[in-house]
């Protein structure tokens, strides 16, 4: 499911709302995520999962293509460890 269907599927199951308006939170809600992380902070959605940033160290790698090595520097991941409630729905618990 991309953005889009989701804000479609929420204006259809909420026809006192407005489309512009779920569009708003649904943005809203992906925004305060993403500044949430970019913080350090963790986003715990409870039954479905949480959100982290992962710290990965600087390191010597190689380029596939010559082998050549090549320093890769330190970066921030994001990393989503889902939650009991959906990993039991995905497994048919």
């Amino acid at each position: 499911m991309i953005r889009s269907e989701l804000i479609q599927k929420l204006a259809d199951e909420n026809p006192h709302l407005y489309q512009r308006d779920v569009e708003k939170i649904v943005n809203t809600i992906f925004e305060e995520i993403i500044e949430a992380m970019a913080r350090g902070d963790r986003v715990e959605l409870r039954g479905f999962g949480a959100f982290s940033v992962k710290k990965r160290d600087q390191r010597i790698g190689r380029n596939p293509r010559t082998g050549e090595a090549v320093e890769v520097d330190e970066k921030h991941v994001p990393f989503f460890k889902t939650g009991k409630l959906l990993r039991d729905r995905l497994n048919g618990n």
